[in-house]
């Protein structure tokens, strides 16, 4: 009784004979298994970190580039002002109902591997196990100098002695987990460095934008997709190449591709599957729809 609100508002949601169809050839595809899983930055909206884009694929903000980064110290201290300010929001935020889906499917032996364009950590923490994380994740950072890794935690238990004093009125989070800052409340913040060397190229050890994702890991990527029996897309525009190389090898490959997310997406044009629907209830309905039917 107590999932019938989730079923009733799904229901509500689907409300074209095409939308239920989709939905229908969804669930088909994912009962087959072997189903590779790729989701972006849409899938963790509902947990109230925003993405990138809006539902008509444009860019709403413009991160700081891997190029602008190293080129000065002052980049730097900009980045880890606003990063310091937005981490603490980012890291409290929780897995939502779409990546708890996400990982009963894969309990279910349905899902053949996850690869997620998010740095959150989300899915992990939702209880889904050897996800690729394409752009890194958050919870790490790396000097650029010598290579010594730190947990972000106990990085930002530094910064906070660094910067006692430090309390800003922010703007909105951002996807990469910092916020807007103006120029005069990032004058004086004290940026990290490594404790090993000393550099201050301290960063996130994720892709920024202008970085390439380490090819051994886009290998591997391919590897899972090449051998699926179907490629599930979760709440991604796929207007970066990272994510939409895989959409463009599964359908070569003739291999179908379902897309689930909100707004136009790159690869609607190879989609076998394509359904407009929020994700958290549609994947939990999926999820009891084939709990239902294996039962």
């Amino acid at each position: 009784m107590a999932t019938r609100p989730i079923l009733d508002h799904v229901e509500a949601a689907l409300t074209t004979a095409r939308d239920q169809a989709a939905y229908e050839r969804l669930v088909e595809l994912l009962r087959g298994g072997n189903v590779t899983v790729l989701t972006g930055a849409g899938l963790s909206t509902e947990s109230g970190i925003p993405d990138y884009r809006g539902p008509d694929g444009k860019r709403r903000v413009a991160p700081m580039t891997y190029g602008e980064f190293v080129a000065s110290p002052a980049n730097r201290q900009r980045y880890w002002a606003r990063s310091f300010v937005g981490w603490r929001r980012f890291a409290g935020a929780g897995p939502n109902d779409g990546h708890r889906a996400v990982a009963d499917l894969q309990r279910m032996g349905l899902v053949r591997a996850i690869i997620t364009q998010n740095v959150d950590g989300l899915h992990q923490v939702a209880g889904a196990h050897d996800v690729l994380e394409l752009h890194g994740n958050l919870a790490l950072a790396r000097c650029l100098d010598c290579g010594e890794t730190t947990q972000r935690a106990e990085l930002a238990g530094r910064l906070l002695e660094a910067n006692p004093h430090f309390e800003v009125i922010a703007g909105e989070i951002r996807p990469d987990g910092d916020v807007v800052l103006s120029d005069e409340a990032v004058a004086g913040f004290h940026t990290p460095h490594c404790l090993v060397c000393q550099s201050d190229l301290v960063k996130p050890d994720v892709v920024f934008f202008g970085e390439s994702v380490p090819k051994t890991l886009v290998e591997q990527c391919f590897s899972y997709v090449d051998a699926s029996w179907g490629l599930v897309v979760l709440g991604s525009s796929l207007q970066v190449m990272s994510g939409y190389r895989f959409v463009r090898r599964a359908a070569t490959a003739g291999i179908p591709v379902a897309i689930v997310t909100r707004g136009q997406s790159r690869g609607d044009d190879q989609a076998s599957i394509r359904l407009d629907a929020s994700l958290g209830v549609t994947l939990s309905r999926v999820v009891q729809d084939l709990q239902v039917q294996a039962g």
